[in-house]
């Protein structure tokens, strides 16, 4: 095990405005803006503030999907919201999301704009908004969102709980890893054996449902977040790697990955987002479906 000395905690925790790594200059004990900052808006129905995280990915590859399937009124701005830089913790963000966490959405197409938060939250707005990727039959909508709501309980042990303990914490904690990438392999194993009889997680369709799971797990398995594959093995899971790359062929979802991205290779990133235009000829290579 672990060299590093027991840790007794103290009887009241206190804030060590140092601890977290990387996050330590955004990561803070209470909620509310820290600054004034109006958020900007464009001219479409739809307003999206976020960054291309796997959360802020979900929501970009929904409106995209939306788009390719003619509905005109999910035509959106994309917003970036630098959260290294605390813009989530402007004041005009924090009125559209008092979690202080991308992505949000203000729809502007009512008399009264209705503020959205929450990645989940979100898909099931847009979809029940435009009769789309939600099946109406209760047993399969109940499937869907089943697994939709499995992902956003799920998705904190992957990314908040072995993600940064693997790769993003300032020390290495052998028990929180080993914890973390046992829960996390779990969690594969779940969705392999689902994927083994079905093309998509909630069944035959493609739904909210691969929209909220692809960003997280489908990127884990391409390597696409950070290079755990061989620590974790995920060859193993071939229904969840043949779901990844038919998830990954669809030219919304390649649009959707681009959106709000400000790291990788330049030809992957498109900051923000507000015309289909954006996507023109001249980048036709960030299009290509990543490998």
């Amino acid at each position: 095990m672990s060299d590093l000395p027991a840790y007794t905690p103290p009887k009241v925790w206190t804030w060590d405005k140092a601890n977290g790594g990387q996050f330590a200059n955004i990561n803070r004990p209470v909620a509310g803006p820290t600054h004034e900052a109006a958020l900007p808006r464009g001219k479409h129905p739809l307003q999206l503030y976020s960054l291309a995280t796997p959360n802020g990915v979900k929501v970009t590859v929904m409106l995209e999907e939306l788009l390719a399937l003619g509905h005109a009124g999910a035509q959106y701005d994309a917003w970036l919201i630098r959260i290294n830089q605390g813009d989530q913790f402007g004041s005009g963000f924090v009125a559209v999301n008092p979690n202080s966490k991308i992505p949000a959405l203000l729809d502007c197409s009512e008399a009264e704009p209705i503020r959205v938060f929450e990645s989940g939250s979100i898909l099931m707005y847009l979809a029940e908004k435009f009769g789309a990727f939600l099946p109406t039959k209760p047993a399969q909508r109940a499937e869907c969102l089943s697994w939709l709501f499995w992902q956003m309980g799920s998705a904190p042990y992957l990314g908040g709980g072995f993600g940064h303990f693997y790769a993003y914490a300032p020390t290495k904690i052998e028990y929180a890893i080993d914890r973390f990438a046992m829960e996390v392999k779990r969690q594969l194993d779940v969705l392999n054996r689902q994927l083994a009889d079905h093309p998509y997680v909630s069944g035959a369709e493609y739904t909210i449902a691969d929209m909220a799971i692809w960003p997280w797990y489908g990127a884990l398995v391409k390597g696409l977040v950070y290079e755990a594959g061989e620590f974790l093995q995920v060859h193993e899971y071939t229904h969840v790697i043949r779901w990844a790359d038919d998830i990954a062929k669809r030219p919304a979802v390649q649009r959707g990955r681009m959106v709000n991205r400000i790291s990788g290779p330049l030809a992957s990133q498109l900051h923000e987002r507000h015309d289909a235009s954006d996507f023109d000829t001249r980048t036709q290579d960030k299009l290509q479906a990543p490998t």
